[in-house]
């Protein structure tokens, strides 16, 4: 059984601020590394020709963020900011959130107007339908703490560490 998702939340206008003021170029790394390791491996070879050259963003709306990418033939590149890009995706924070955990359907957030694709809607329908397809394990943010991904590559190390307070999840 599976929990109903939260209701909706938006990220409050000053953290938006904040965040928009970060630079967009490393904020694209990161997510395309991600993307990357979780997802290239996996495309069918005729996404992959589709998305070939193909300018890609992802927008998050309520930190005021973009991650501008494109496919070079072999994985995700991040690319300078694009206005107009093929395909841009838009969505708060929270909606990729829960995209990502499979606690929300995409359907749903796009009918809803939550969920944004703008620019190559072909192209849009055939990401999202590969990435319907591909069986991926769902996000959970507590596998990619330090604690977590230091337990997973240096066991030995992540012993040594002091438990954690009750407060940040550790046993009382």
């Amino acid at each position: 059984m599976t929990t109903p998702p939260p209701p909706p939340f938006t990220l409050p206008r000053p953290v938006g601020a904040v965040l928009a003021r970060l630079p967009a170029y490393p904020g694209s790394v990161l997510l395309v590394t991600a993307i990357n390791l979780a997802l290239a491996r996996h495309l069918p070879d005729d996404v992959k020709a589709l998305l070939q050259g193909k300018r890609l963003s992802i927008r998050v709306r309520d930190a005021r963020l973009a991650f501008d990418f494109s496919w070079n033939g072999q994985r995700f590149a991040p690319s300078a900011p694009q206005a107009q890009p093929d395909l841009a995706i838009s969505a708060n924070a929270q909606d990729f959130m829960l995209l990502a955990q499979r606690r929300q359907d995409p359907d749903t957030l796009f009918f809803n107007r939550r969920l944004v694709m703008e620019g190559d809607t072909e192209l849009g329908l055939v990401v999202k339908n590969a990435l319907d397809a591909l069986e991926l394990p769902v996000l959970d943010p507590a596998y990619w703490t330090p604690r977590a991904v230091l337990a997973r590559r240096a066991p030995h190390l992540a012993r040594q560490l002091p438990p954690l307070p009750p407060i940040f999840g550790g046993r009382p």
